[in-house]
């Protein structure tokens, strides 16, 4: 039996690390890799127990055992001699003669990850990371243990180890980019502390031009990818770019180069107010913005320009994260309406800032009380955001023309700008995925959160005010 891998592949496969991502772009070989490298283990590690999960279970069969190269296919050989199992009943699973294992798994929600409680878990394989949580990941991680296999002398320091494969996009984007891609350089392998699993951690890039039998046996492959005819997912797919998503909800409205500009001094006759998406357990998000009354401003590189009246620029953000993706402060209300304050003193716009849309959720009062009463008390208001029917499909329509509108050469309806030192709407709203079920929306799984607070202020009412003049 022939297991082929390219030179990449390859690397993947024998790296030292053992909490790996080989990501990137389709048609790189990642599920390939996956199941060589389970049979390659099992045939070599008696009693090795590897689980390869997939988020939807219909996925696993079209993925790893349909086609030429599946796991029937791969151990045919093996299977007419007997020496390997396949057990068909759900959940799939391959049994090799030394007792090594293949469990074939699903985990689509949250909550059924405890089936895989009691699991001892020594090669954990996961197909398309980024269409699972973190909360998923980190639970099946703390399965990963060698309980009493006895491995052989060269595998030792090698496992129990973790293979993922995923191409950028979906639920998971934001926080496999922010675990594996942005920290180190790819190839470098860094320990991580207990609180991380205390594991070795490894990205290995993974690009179509690293499957040379893909491009061997369909050479047309690359230029199908050309002719997706959306540039920004050409070149998610095809080289495997992690600041774009395909068939994201801005991918195709986005341009950094266009939408990001240095901060510069607002002109006095715009207005400056702010926006709230509330959270607790998950980031809140608070964002202050300046809107256009159409007088021209000087940007930072010395030039006057008009903008349409009514484009919004988003002047400064406060995300209350603790610094890992979709994680929040859990502070409480009042702690929030201070900062918020501070922020403003610190910018010396607290004289003239107006108040602006927040999530509804903030007006539910309880005994009494509510989280607006709370900062109103602490002088910070805010106003009702549209939560009619429809206005959340609406709110992104709008933010997608806005965006487009900015990307004109010559702008006659008004757009959508942020400063760049707007970091986290930067790192999240230009790869929110779209919905599975519904892609006029947004996936709700994702890191939404500036998302929401932008879309509640795009969606404000215009009004007029007079503001001081302040610098950046």
């Amino acid at each position: 039996m022939e297991l082929h891998l390219q030179p990449k592949q390859t690397e993947a496969f024998l790296s030292q690390a053992t909490e790996i991502l080989y990501g990137g772009a389709a048609g790189g070989g990642k599920s390939h890799l996956m199941r060589v490298a389970a049979i390659a283990w099992c045939m070599d590690i008696p009693g090795l127990q590897v689980y390869l999960f997939r988020r939807l279970s219909d996925d696993l069969l079209k993925n790893h055992i349909e086609g030429p190269t599946g796991f029937p296919a791969l151990l045919g050989e093996l299977i007419e001699q007997k020496f390997v199992k396949v057990n068909w009943s759900k959940p799939i699973s391959i049994e090799f003669w030394n007792g090594a294992k293949i469990h074939l798994c699903h985990c689509q929600y949250e909550k059924d990850v405890t089936k895989y409680q009691g699991a001892e878990i020594h090669v954990l394989l996961i197909d398309e990371l980024t269409h699972f949580t973190d909360k998923i990941y980190r639970y099946l991680r703390g399965r990963c243990r060698l309980g009493g296999l006895k491995l052989p002398e060269k595998y030792k320091g090698l496992f129990p180890r973790i293979n993922a494969g995923s191409n950028p996009g979906g639920v998971g984007h934001n926080w496999v980019k922010a675990t594996f891609v942005d920290p180190a350089k790819p190839m470098e392998i860094v320990q991580q502390t207990k609180e991380e699993g205390g594991m070795r951690r490894q990205y290995i890039p993974a690009k179509l031009a690293d499957n040379a039998a893909l491009l061997s046996n369909d050479p047309d492959y690359a230029d199908r990818l050309e002719g997706l005819g959306n540039a920004a997912l050409v070149k998610a797919m095809r080289d495997g770019d992690w600041n774009i998503v395909a068939g994201g909800m801005f991918d195709d409205v986005w341009t950094e180069a266009i939408h990001v500009l240095e901060p510069f001094d607002i002109p006095s006759t715009w207005r400056v107010d702010r926006s709230f998406d509330w959270g607790s357990s998950k980031p809140f998000s608070v964002g202050w913005w300046a809107e256009s009354d159409g007088s021209p401003a000087k940007l930072k590189d010395g030039t006057e320009r008009s903008f349409p009246r009514g484009t919004l620029f988003r002047i400064a953000e406060w995300y209350g994260w603790n610094g890992k993706p979709n994680e929040g402060l859990k502070q409480s209300d009042s702690a929030t309406a201070q900062g918020v304050l501070k922020r403003e003193q610190e910018m010396r716009i607290e004289a003239f800032v107006k108040p602006g849309p927040a999530d509804n959720a903030i007006f539910d009062e309880v005994n009494g009380d509510s989280p607006a009463k709370i900062q109103e008390r602490h002088k910070v208001r805010w106003e009702r955001s549209d939560k009619s029917p429809g206005s959340r499909k609406r709110g992104w329509s709008v933010m997608r023309e806005r965006l487009r509108a900015s990307m004109a050469e010559r702008m006659e309806e008004p757009g959508l700008f942020v400063f760049s030192t707007c970091r986290q709407f930067i790192r999240t709203v230009p790869v929110l995925p779209r919905s599975d079920t519904d892609p006029d929306d947004v996936d709700t799984k994702a890191e939404d959160h500036v998302g929401d607070e932008t879309r509640y202020r795009v969606l404000a009412v215009k009004r007029t005010a007079k503001i001081e003049t302040f610098r950046w």
